[in-house]
């Protein structure tokens, strides 16, 4: 069994937002992009959050270079060699899907500098621009997206790409359905996918695996009734840590039922914790006692790896009141 605690590290004004991405590099958090208001970008800047409890100044503030990325809400991001990765999302006067032709922003946090990173072959096939995707990373090479709003709709792709090669290869979709503010994590030769919203409502009771060697797609089924799993969501998360030496992927939060109002409005909000023991396949509910976060969707995770453990961070989103929020939590595991 699993135990877990969540801690408050922050909570400042800047901070308030929404659908903005959280990057964790070494021992810093890393936010960009997000909304305040409704589909009104905040800014292009990096808020940089310390989680390594030795600095005198735990929010940073870095502007951005000429070379940047436009403001944009809805994007998704991951760390691969200590640099942070950031693929499309909303913006614009009219806030469709940035279409960057299979770009991806890349961020040197050591030299505070950005690079439009480009497939090498750019008449070669590549995702279109999107929102509420989700990515992943192999840890070594690889970038894994998949799914999300384009300018009408809703996919089920998903793509590799190589940042050794700078190409993409785009591999069997999942299984239905189309869905955007799905989760996706990967794990020893596996991408596990999980969530999401079809246009209708929030998906749940099943966890989709891609298999690298095989290429191909497998399903586990749970009950989704907040009892012996976690309800359907969407625009949650999902994020693999390993605690005493076991594998587990964490969803958390997220929304349940959609506002009437679409992206104007808030829906039902989830205040809720899970771990998916991967070895025996089957969910555990978290017990958190005390302080903890309070109901949210649209917000952005991350995992810390360090010498105690890894460590979820999380920030910002919606609660119920349709309200951004602008604090940072630490969820420890035991």
């Amino acid at each position: 069994m699993v135990t877990a605690e969540w801690s408050r590290l922050v909570a400042t004004q800047r901070l308030y937002r929404s659908s903005q991405t959280v990057t964790v590099v070494g021992q810093q958090a890393y936010t960009f992009g997000g909304e305040l208001i409704p589909r009104q970008p905040v800014d292009n800047k990096f808020d940089v959050v310390d989680l390594s409890g030795k600095s005198d100044h735990i929010v940073q503030t870095i502007a951005s270079p000429t070379e940047a990325p436009i403001p944009r809400v809805g994007s998704t991001s991951t760390a691969l060699q200590k640099r942070i990765w950031i693929f499309s999302g909303r913006g614009g006067l009219e806030m469709r899907p940035i279409e960057e032709n299979g770009s991806f922003w890349c961020y040197e946090p050591e030299t505070s500098s950005w690079t439009l990173v480009k497939p090498t072959d750019e008449s070669a096939p590549y995702p279109a621009g999107r929102s509420y995707h989700c990515m992943a990373s192999d840890s070594i090479s690889k970038i894994f997206l998949h799914a999300g709003c384009p300018e009408s709709g809703r996919l089920s792709d998903l793509w590799a790409f190589d940042i050794e090669s700078n190409t993409w290869t785009e591999l069997p979709s999942a299984p239905a359905a189309a869905r955007g503010g799905a989760s996706v994590a990967y794990i020893q030769g596996k991408l596990y996918r999980m969530n999401g919203f079809d246009g209708n409502a929030e998906l749940g009771g099943a966890i989709d695996v891609f298999d690298m060697a095989s290429e191909t797609w497998s399903t586990l089924s749970y009950t989704p009734n907040g009892v012996q799993g976690p309800e359907p969501r969407s625009v949650a998360t999902l994020l693999p840590v390993t605690v005493h030496g076991k594998v587990y992927l964490v969803t958390m939060f997220g929304e349940r039922d959609p506002s009437a109002l679409g992206h104007a409005g808030a829906g039902k909000m989830l205040g809720d914790a899970w771990a998916w023991d991967v070895e025996q396949s089957r969910w555990q509910k978290l017990d958190t006692h005390d302080e903890r976060p309070e109901p949210r969707g649209w917000f952005d995770a991350d995992v810390s790896h360090s010498e105690v453990g890894d460590t979820v961070i999380l920030h910002g989103g919606v609660n119920e009141e349709n309200k951004r929020l602008g604090d940072v939590w630490r969820l420890s595991f035991e």
